[in-house]
C-alpha cells in the first residue's frame, strides 16, 4: 500500500513536467515531422521525402547551411580553447584576478539588444571604427557588408560566451586532485606533461559540456545577426536560422519543418560523436 502511494505521489509530482515536455517539445516535433511530409499545411497531401529532396537542391538552404557549418567549426573550437586558456590563467593566481574575472563575466548580465547596440556603435558605416580609420586617412568601410563580417560576428559570439565557459572550466580545474599534480612535479614532470597527462583528461567532461553549449550558442547567433543586419544579411553571415525565419515569414511551413528536421539530425550526429570521444577519455580517467 505504501509503495503504491509513493508511486502515485511520484507520478503526481512528475505530471506537470511531463505535460510541459509533451506540450512544448514532443507534440510540436511530431507536428513538424507531419508538415515536412505534406505538400501544403492546408491541402495536407502526403509527399513522402519530396520536401527533403527539394530542400537539398535549394541554393539558399545550401548557402545558409554552409555558412552555419563554417561558423560553428570556427566559433566552437575558439570558444573552448580561449575559455580554457583564460581559466588556466586565472587558476595560476595572477594579480588582479577578481577584476579580470569580472570583465569576462559582465557580458552575461548584458541583454542581447544592448550588446547589439554596442557593436552597431563600433561597426556601423558611421561608427567608431570608421571614425578612427578616417582620422589616419584611410577610407571608411561598411563592416557588416564586407569580407570582415564573419570576424565581427565571431568577436561578438566570443565576447558573449567566454565568461560562462571560463567559469565552468575554473570549477573543473578546482576538482582535479592536487596530489596527482604534486606527484607529477616530484617525478620531474613539466607544465606541459601535467596539462596533457592529468589536467586535460580530468577536464574531458567539462570540455564536452562546453563544446555542446558552444555549439548550441553558435546556432543561436542568429539573434544578434538579425538585429544587426535584418533577415537578409550580406554573404557569409546568412545562416540557417535566417533561412528558416524567412520561410516562416512566407508561411512556407513545409520547407521550415524540413530544414528544422535536417538541422536536428545533424546536431544529433555531432553531439553523438562528442559523446563517443568524451566516453573514451572518461574511461581512461576512471582507470
Amino acid at each position: 500500500m505504501n509503495r503504491r502511494t509513493d508511486r502515485f505521489k511520484g507520478a503526481a509530482f512528475m505530471a506537470p513536467s511531463v505535460a510541459g515536455v509533451l506540450t512544448f517539445f514532443v507534440i510540436p516535433f511530431i507536428v513538424i515531422i507531419f508538415y515536412s511530409m505534406v505538400d501544403n499545411p492546408i491541402r495536407k497531401n502526403f509527399v513522402g521525402l519530396d520536401n527533403f529532396i527539394s530542400l537539398i537542391h535549394n541554393k539558399a538552404f545550401l548557402e545558409a547551411s554552409a555558412n552555419t557549418l563554417v561558423f560553428s567549426l570556427i566559433a566552437v573550437p575558439a570558444a573552448v580553447v580561449l575559455s580554457l586558456l583564460l581559466a588556466m590563467l586565472l587558476d595560476m593566481g595572477i594579480p588582479g584576478k577578481s577584476r579580470f574575472r569580472t570583465i569576462f563575466l559582465c557580458p552575461l548580465m548584458v541583454p542581447v539588444a544592448s550588446v547589439v547596440i554596442v557593436w552597431q556603435v563600433m561597426f556601423h558605416s558611421n561608427g567608431a571604427f570608421n571614425e578612427l580609420i578616417s582620422a589616419v586617412g584611410a577610407d571608411p568601410t561598411d563592416w557588416m557588408n564586407s569580407r570582415y563580417n564573419v570576424l565581427i560576428i565571431l568577436s561578438l559570439f566570443l565576447w558573449k560566451n567566454l565568461g560562462y565557459n571560463m567559469v565552468l572550466f575554473m570549477a573543473a580545474l578546482a576538482n582535479i586532485p592536487e596530489e596527482l599534480i604534486e606527484v607529477a612535479r616530484l617525478e620531474g614532470g613539466g607544465w606541459w606533461m601535467i596539462f596533457v597527462k592529468i589536467k586535460l583528461r580530468y577536464l574531458s567532461s567539462a570540455i564536452f559540456f562546453v563544446a555542446i553549449l558552444s555549439l548550441i550558442n553558435s546556432f543561436k547567433i542568429f539573434r544578434e545577426v538579425y538585429l544587426l543586419t535584418g533577415g537578409y544579411p550580406y554573404g557569409d553571415i546568412y545562416y540557417l536560422q535566417h533561412f528558416m525565419n524567412n520561410q516562416f515569414g512566407a508561411l512556407n511551413y513545409q520547407k521550415l519543418s524540413t530544414a528544422a528536421i535536417i538541422m536536428s539530425i545533424v546536431m544529433v550526429i555531432i553531439i553523438g560523436i562528442l559523446f563517443v570521444v568524451e566516453n573514451r577519455f572518461g574511461k581512461e580517467v576512471e582507470e
